[in-house]
């Protein structure tokens, strides 16, 4: 007999400023996919978004004009995991870092 496949898929995307905190995360997911048998797809990295800001250096607005130029990387990760009510309980369960936005969407 063949296993029964599950009707509904999750979506989970992960966000965070640094890429090692995005990584552990994945990683929790990983083991309790593994330890409750659900099909799981990814991590899929996502390209890492650039976000640049340039500001002048002198505030009063004398002198040359020299910038400082500051920059933050979104580091992003798609998960697929079949949506078993075992499997999702864990996951709400999971303790996220401060830094990381996690959205869960439940595909059918």
């Amino acid at each position: 007999m063949a296993p029964k496949k599950a009707s509904s898929r999750a979506c989970i995307s992960l966000h965070s400023l640094s890429y090692d905190i995005v990584d552990s995360v994945c990683e929790q997911i990983k083991t309790i996919s593994d330890r409750t048998g659900v099909g799981m797809t990814g991590p899929i990295p996502l390209p890492t978004k650039k976000l640049k800001v340039p500001v002048r250096k002198s505030p009063d607005g004398e002198g040359s004009e020299t910038w400082d130029r500051w920059e933050a990387r979104l580091h992003k990760r798609l998960i697929y995991i079949d949506a078993d009510e075992r499997a999702m309980r864990q996951l709400m369960r999971i303790q996220i870092p401060d830094g990381v936005k996690i959205s869960i969407q439940i595909q059918t």
